[in-house]
């Protein structure tokens, strides 16, 4: 099973004040005896007009904003040591956010990334580029996206397999989630569930007994259902393989993805899914959409995204320091 030893905790809010993530990562590093990093990037612009002629200088601003930032990291972090956690924080000049967050966590060799969901619906992700999106999308680290506030209690942990490979999934995908869904389980105390959505009618399945005029009579509907449940079932059971999930916690449904998902995580209760993401680009990208990333609107507990074995990262190493504007390039005088 994966093992979690260094989580990275994207910290987006600084104020003294419950952190479902921090939290909820806690839980996870004191079960899996992991160290835990609260992370802030400092992504806001600077303006050198304003604050150079200053009596500190644009260099003097930013250490003195990265050390606010760190004092504060400091006072969550007090809150978390108190239950016994090994916890160091950081913050750095980099942007834009989300590469920041997978650079630090490539750096310090973190094998979890948690980060609290931005809030909301997402509205055309491929050209908006939220935070959540853009981490899904890019980090090669298993992602923990955290959207309900109520701390984990024997949870139920969903892994979402897709047999099939749709959408030119790699095959070793589904083994990756039921090991990450095995391990988060395990940790927390609580059960192992799985899901696996099918098509009731295949794309462009025709009936061995369609009659002369090519009707699809109900008993013929009946016998196509039947074969592609049995089909599904087959396959699912191969992609458990040796994991054993007792038959009651197991979700075998005739449905899209996405609602599929959405309804086993209803049924068993869920507070984790696990499931896989690919990254897409252009209008493959448009068209097709990705499951990882539409189904963030739709399930209210937490995701835990994990990428293939080979999925390649496309994230720079080096950070970008401070981005430093002038007043006049966006037309506000000290608009942040």
């Amino acid at each position: 099973m994966p093992t979690i030893r260094r989580i990275l905790v994207a910290v987006k809010e600084l104020q003294q004040k419950p952190h479902p993530a921090a939290l909820k990562a806690a839980q996870l590093a004191g079960a899996c005896g992991a160290e835990l990093e609260l992370f802030h990037s400092l992504a806001m612009p600077v303006y050198a007009d304003l604050y150079a002629l200053g009596h500190q200088g644009l260099v003097g601003l930013e250490r003195e904003l990265r050390q606010q930032a760190l004092r504060k990291l400091e006072a969550i972090a007090e809150q978390l040591r108190r239950r016994n956690i090994n916890v160091t924080v950081a913050a750095e000049w980099d942007f834009p956010v989300y590469e920041a967050i997978i650079r630090r966590a490539l750096r310090i060799k973190a094998n979890l990334i948690v980060v609290s969901r931005h809030e909301g619906r997402h509205t055309a992700p491929w050209l908006l580029r939220l935070t959540d999106w853009e981490l899904v999308r890019l980090s090669p680290i298993p992602l923990l996206l955290v959207k309900s506030p109520h701390p984990y209690r024997r949870p139920a942990v969903l892994a979402a397999v897709d047999p099939t490979h749709a959408f030119e999934k790699p095959v070793q995908l589904d083994k990756q989630i039921l090991r990450m869904a095995r391990t988060v389980s395990e940790a927390l105390r609580g059960t192992l569930h799985a899901v696996h959505a099918y098509a009731r009618m295949p794309v462009g399945a025709v009936p061995l007994e369609a009659n002369t005029a090519g009707v699809m009579t109900p008993s013929l509907f009946r016998k196509m259902e039947q074969q592609a449940r049995r089909v599904a079932k087959a396959a699912m059971t191969r992609a458990l393989g040796a994991t054993r999930i007792a038959p009651s916690r197991l979700y075998l449904l005739p449905n899209d993805p996405i609602d599929a998902i959405a309804e086993a995580a209803r049924k068993s209760r869920s507070a984790v899914v696990v499931m896989g993401a690919i990254s897409r680009s252009g209008f493959k990208r448009l068209f097709i959409g990705n499951t990882a990333e539409r189904v963030l609107d739709e399930l209210s507990c937490d995701i835990l995204v994990v990428k293939p074995l080979k999925f390649r990262n496309r994230v720079t190493g080096a950070a970008r320091g401070a981005r430093v504007l002038t007043s006049s390039s966006t037309g506000l005088m000290g608009y942040y």
